[in-house]
């Protein structure tokens, strides 16, 4: 099968002192499955890598390894370059300050059903838009103050999913712009 280069992001990991997985021992698990040309991008959870294969059997094989390594399950989420271009590009939000605008990429799209409900949810001045299996976001104010609350809208979409602000959606892109 041809080499893939991915962007993998892991949900809720070094955050409030708890699912500590430090990079280095994330980036030598995604080589112990195989991956090349691994690096990552802050402490959050960004891996940028080529792999061979099946991705999605590549994404639920690292979230084994974390569990098995690390004691907790994450959802391992993985998009190409072209599709978080693709993501930015259609950000429906006017971007005054991109550390106030996020994309979070989705395990699944969510059904109807579940967008209808979470259109009920209240959100003051903070704002959401699903496109596909990304959910784009715009906090008023800072995602720090927030009146949208982001686990709530997951639960109520039916989904689960990790968000990066602009600047890192961004940042992951050019370092995914390596050739294979």
């Amino acid at each position: 099968m041809t080499p893939v280069r991915r962007i993998l992001l892991v949900r809720a990991v070094n955050v409030g002192g708890t699912a500590k997985l430090p990079m280095a021992e994330w980036r030598a698990l995604a080589q112990s499955l195989g991956a090349r040309d691994v690096s990552t991008y802050i402490a959050s959870g960004n891996l940028v890598c080529t792999i061979d294969g099946d991705p999605a059997a590549f994404d639920r094989a690292l979230e084994a390894a974390v569990e098995v390594r690390f004691g907790f399950f994450r959802e391992v989420i993985s998009r190409t370059r072209d599709e978080l271009v693709s993501a930015l590009a259609a950000h429906p939000f006017e971007v005054a300050d991109p550390k106030f605008s996020y994309i979070s990429f989705l395990v699944e799209t969510p059904s109807a059903a579940g967008v209808e409900a979470a259109r009920r949810l209240e959100t003051g001045a903070d704002r959401w838009h699903l496109i596909g299996r990304e959910l784009h976001l715009r906090y008023a104010d800072g995602a720090g103050r927030s009146q949208l609350n982001e686990p709530q809208l997951m639960r109520t979409l039916g989904t689960t999913g990790t968000s990066r602000n602009l600047n890192t959606v961004r940042r992951l892109m050019e370092l995914a712009g390596e050739t294979i």
